[in-house]
């Protein structure tokens, strides 16, 4: 009998046509994001399940999807949705995606710095509003960057991508994470390991990349912002909550850092309804990895993972629990 494979949600058709080789495949129809128990029923009896970074993946799923599940291959690189020791203690064994999205985030990831710093954001909503405008030397005046300090939280491949865009730039590049990085990679980018809180009081520009866990929920918070220089922005392109997105709002009204720019948001897809007021603010609706090109990568990533499992081989990008 052919494996059961349930796919959550569209992905690229190459991705599609190889899970087809291997097994019947299942995708909602419309393509749409399920409740909880839509979900659960459509997973009954999958042999793989090929999920997106939205599902929430845990005991209570493993359970809906019954015994002969054999792997979770999600289309992300974060996995914070997917409870990997109750899968892993079931012996379902679980996949990510990282590497093929590491430049389409960095380059979205400077983007927002260019956006939020130089206010093209504000540009072009006032001339798309239609407000009448004249060049003057005082006219939305941005910060330049160059010469100025970025700061990294989190310099993996996401994070590191990032700061060789900075240096292309002119910035100077500090850093801090669990651990230090390699010393070839500090002598590339010219990176100095600092506490967190030696980063924040020193950079102009911080950008997060770190994981969403217990202990960098909220990571950046009231006293965090604080912190920072007042003239400092801050970038978030991993997870939403690693952010207190209120304790942002506030911090950005009341001119406690100068500017942000967002691609995740803490509720998605809810936004903070300050933050979609404020003017120094840049925001995206998660499109991190939004290139077709990526997007693809990814889909086929996951895919040969969950293949190479039904098939009884190792996967490619296992998560480790």
């Amino acid at each position: 009998m052919r494996p059961r494979i349930v796919v959550t949600r569209k992905i690229a058709e190459p991705a599609l046509a190889l899970l087809r080789e291997t097994g019947d495949v299942w995708v909602p129809e419309p393509d749409r994001a399920l409740p909880t128990d839509e979900l659960h029923a459509a997973i009954a009896g999958a042999d793989a399940v090929v999920s997106t970074l939205h599902e929430r993946v845990d005991a209570a799923f493993a359970d809906a999807a019954g015994a002969q599940l054999k792997v979770v291959a999600t289309v992300a690189v974060g996995y914070d949705n997917i409870d990997v020791p109750a899968l892993a203690a079931r012996g379902i064994v679980v996949t990510n995606t990282p590497g093929v999205l590491t430049d389409a985030t960095a380059d979205l990831a400077f983007g927002l710095l260019l956006s939020v710093t130089r206010r093209f954001g504000e540009g072009e909503r006032l001339l798309r509003s239609r407000t009448p405008w004249e060049f003057d030397l005082g006219f939305l005046l941005g910060t330049g960057i160059q010469g100025k300090t970025l700061g990294i939280v989190g310099l993996g491949q996401i994070g590191t991508a990032v700061a060789r865009r900075a240096r292309a730039f002119g910035m100077s590049i500090v850093y801090t994470g669990r651990r230090r990085a390699d010393t070839d990679v500090e002598r590339e980018l010219d990176a100095r390991y600092l506490t967190l809180e030696e980063l924040l009081r020193e950079s102009d520009v911080v950008s997060l990349h770190c994981p969403l866990t217990p202990q960098t929920r909220h990571l950046i918070d009231a006293d965090a912002l604080a912190t920072m220089k007042p003239t400092a922005y801050l970038i978030n392109t991993t997870r939403g909550a690693v952010v207190d997105e209120a304790a942002l709002a506030d911090a950005l009204a009341n001119g406690v850092i100068a500017g942000a720019g967002l691609d995740v948001f803490e509720k998605e897809p809810e936004v903070h309804p300050t933050l979609l007021e404020l003017d120094n603010v840049a925001l995206t609706p998660h499109l991190g990895s939004a290139t077709r090109e990526t997007r693809t990568a990814m889909a086929m990533l996951a895919a040969r993972n969950a293949v190479a499992v039904l098939r009884g081989d190792d996967p490619l990008t296992p998560v480790v629990p």
